[in-house]
């Protein structure tokens, strides 16, 4: 019997591997809103010999001399306090895989899911993750301060107001929740905001590398509007 439960188990993580590596050979085409966008890693020619050694990727500026400068991206490192893996025991932490699939379900069913851009405007119009939605998480943390921007900002996350004039979360969409990288707060802050006024946890998803790690895995941006 542990046998076979082992044997299920190995199968299973095969599976999402083979998935996880699809995705990212093969990239995701959506057409989200009638746009069509193709999502998908770097493949510059140039990168294809690319040894990932440590004098290349942690060599110089973080990057070899040797490396084509098409195939490296060099980042600001010391910036914001770092944030924990785990924000809250019930929200899930994800990664780009987790993102690219989302972005999927969005193809199909845009009214249960959404990607939500933390970031203040000024961020989020040099550059964001394709079909994501900007709410700067001061709407939500200060929403008081914001009562015309609080009203569109739960609209697009699909929260109502019953007849009392409370929040409904029973609809309330899902939300994968980003900022600029694992140095950001924005996103925690957002998220902690959207709880204590009533969103449910499980529907919550925190993207801790942001846009850094988007853009350091050479996945597609756009210009957000």
């Amino acid at each position: 019997m542990k046998i076979l439960i082992m044997i299920t188990v190995l199968a299973a993580a095969l599976y999402a591997d083979a998935v996880s590596q699809a995705l990212q050979i093969n990239g995701v085409r959506t057409n989200y809103k009638e746009k069509e966008i193709f999502i998908s890693r770097m493949k510059n020619p140039k990168c294809l010999k690319v040894g990932v050694t440590p004098e290349n990727v942690f060599g110089g500026d973080l990057a070899g001399r040797n490396v084509p400068r098409e195939c490296k991206k060099t980042f600001v490192t010391s910036l914001g306090v770092v944030q924990t893996m785990k924000m809250d025991e019930d929200i899930v932490t994800v990664g780009e895989i987790e993102v690219l699939k989302f972005l999927q379900l969005l193809d199909y069913e845009p009214e249960k899911y959404i990607i939500v851009d933390a970031r203040n405007e000024e961020w989020f119009i040099k550059m964001s993750i394709p079909h994501a939605v900007n709410i700067p998480y001061l709407n939500i943390k200060y929403y008081e301060d914001f009562p015309d921007d609080i009203d569109k900002s739960m609209a697009l996350l699909n929260v109502k107001k019953d007849k009392k004039g409370s929040l409904d979360f029973s609809e309330a969409k899902e939300a994968i929740v980003y900022c600029n990288g694992s140095w950001c707060p924005q996103s925690v802050k957002m998220i902690k905001a959207l709880v204590a006024l009533g969103y449910p946890k499980k529907k919550l998803f925190w993207y801790r590398g942001g846009m850094q790690d988007w853009i350091g895995a050479g996945f597609t941006v756009t210009k957000g509007k």
